[in-house]
């Protein structure tokens, strides 16, 4: 499909078979990208053993920094890329794009270069216990060196799907995933490598990934055109890529700050078995929405461009479509955690007393699951269209304003189960705030229509 076909089809097509054709792709491959952080964590599980998960937990929302900054950049410039895109400005699409890999790669080096340095005190800091803190170390370490690819992929992968072609953002995740997957086992148990054979595998993977992307894009294509003078940063363009940016930069940052609440909630409250649990848990918890955020990818540039076109009421079709669809992911997938708790815990390890007491934490930890979706794609509604101070509040709503504070209040009252259901009741009260925000816009849509728009 030519690049003309393709401004066609994001302008003219049906909005469920165009939500389908960009969304699949994008569910797939992030399916397969949380696949091989699932992967690692039963490898990890089997290899290591229960301590090294616990490791695991740790670790995780240190790297949710960097998938922080690739978001920043690459949200931010695909939106400004798709809505120039849309009013016909290709120059002012280049110019984002270009100045989107060079800021990913100062922000990733950057933080790189401060990670090495301190990292043990971020760890402890994240709530390593001295059980855990030396696979925390081993397997952190390997990761922030190459943490460069990780962000170049997730933020140019954005700007892939912002010009409509999902299914090479797919093919990337797949060869990250499929060489993590083949990579897991060989270092972990045939190099006897343990956790740190984890991490190799998961920056050689991302490696291949990487120079796939760029591959595509050096091709010639790409909507986007990959020239020098368009890899020195517009400044001018940073505000804005910033700010659309901040929203999804914030909620990961939040979740990582949330993550020190938590670890060091059940360091105090429970043992490293409830940080293994835990980080099991989430592993499981983001592979099952992954199909969410993967509608949310397709979903975006279509809404994205539309709303540029000024058709609102393809906007508003997509927005509803997004919606539903995403509300029965997470209903599907909050029936199958629930009645699998058991085979779920112990796909990652024999541990009998993560056996015995992970299936009820699961239970109590999706009530609120179905209650996602809504958040989700709402949020991506106020990126697309460029309301970057809406989409920071609804992003970081469930972590800031009310998960983190019930994280720290509910154990003083109920111990450690205050810890778990902290989360369920924090999902029920951000769903709500979001669906306060998502009807004042449908309101702000429909007069638009009414007056012709």
């Amino acid at each position: 499909m030519t690049a003309v076909d393709r401004q066609y089809e994001l302008g003219h097509e049906k909005i469920g078979r165009l939500l389908w054709k960009y969304s699949a792709p994008a569910i797939v491959g992030m399916l397969s990208n949380s696949l091989y952080n699932l992967v690692d964590t039963i490898f990890v599980g089997w290899g290591a053993g229960t301590q090294a998960l616990g490791a695991l937990a740790i670790c995780f929302p240190v790297q949710l920094f960097i998938l922080a900054i690739a978001q920043l950049v690459g949200i931010g410039a695909a939106s400004i890329y798709s809505r120039n895109l849309g009013a016909g400005n290709q120059e002012r699409a280049d110019r984002a794009a270009g100045t989107s890999f060079v800021m990913v790669l100062i922000l990733s080096l950057t933080l790189t270069v401060f990670g090495l340095m301190f990292l043990k005190p971020i760890l402890r800091l994240f709530g390593a216990t001295p059980g855990v803190l030396p696979y925390a170390v081993q397997y952190m370490f390997i990761i922030f060196l190459g943490s460069f690819f990780f962000a170049y992929i997730v933020s140019t992968s954005n700007l892939v799907r912002a010009e409509g072609n999902a299914k090479v953002a797919m093919i990337a995740m797949f060869v990250g995933a499929g060489m993590n997957i083949i990579l897991d086992p060989i270092f972990i148990f045939g190099f006897g490598m343990g956790i740190r054979g984890a991490a190799v595998a998961t920056v050689i993977a991302n490696i291949c990934a990487f120079t796939y992307l760029t591959h595509y894009l050096l091709r010639g294509k790409s909507l986007l055109n990959v020239r020098v003078k368009y890899l020195k940063p517009d400044i001018s363009l940073l505000p804005e890529m910033f700010a659309i940016g901040s929203s999804s930069f914030l909620r990961v940052v939040a979740g990582s700050i949330l993550a020190i609440a938590v670890n060091n909630s059940l360091a105090y409250y429970g043992t490293d078995l409830h940080l293994a649990i835990w980080g099991v848990i989430n592993r499981m918890f983001l592979f099952v929405l992954m199909p969410v955020f993967g509608l949310t990818h397709g979903v975006m540039p279509i809404i994205g461009f539309n709303y540029g076109a000024k058709d609102f009421k393809r906007t508003r079709q997509a927005l509803m479509l997004g919606i539903y669809y995403a509300t029965g992911i997470c209903a599907f997938g909050y029936l199958f955690m629930y009645f699998f708790a058991n085979v779920v815990i112990r796909l990652f390890g024999n541990d009998p007393n993560m056996i015995a007491e992970g299936p009820l934490v699961l239970r109590i930890l999706i009530m609120g699951m179905p209650f996602i979706g809504l958040q989700v794609i709402s949020t991506g509604l106020f990126q697309s269209i460029g309301k970057a101070g809406i989409a920071l509040v609804l992003s970081t709503s469930r972590q800031v304003l009310f998960l983190i504070p019930l994280v720290l209040i509910l154990p003083l009252f109920m111990k450690l189960i205050g810890i778990w259901l902290a989360f369920p009741l924090a999902d029920f009260l951000a769903a709500l705030v979001t669906w306060l925000f998502t009807m004042r816009e449908l309101g702000i849509m429909n007069r638009s229509i009414d007056a012709g728009g």
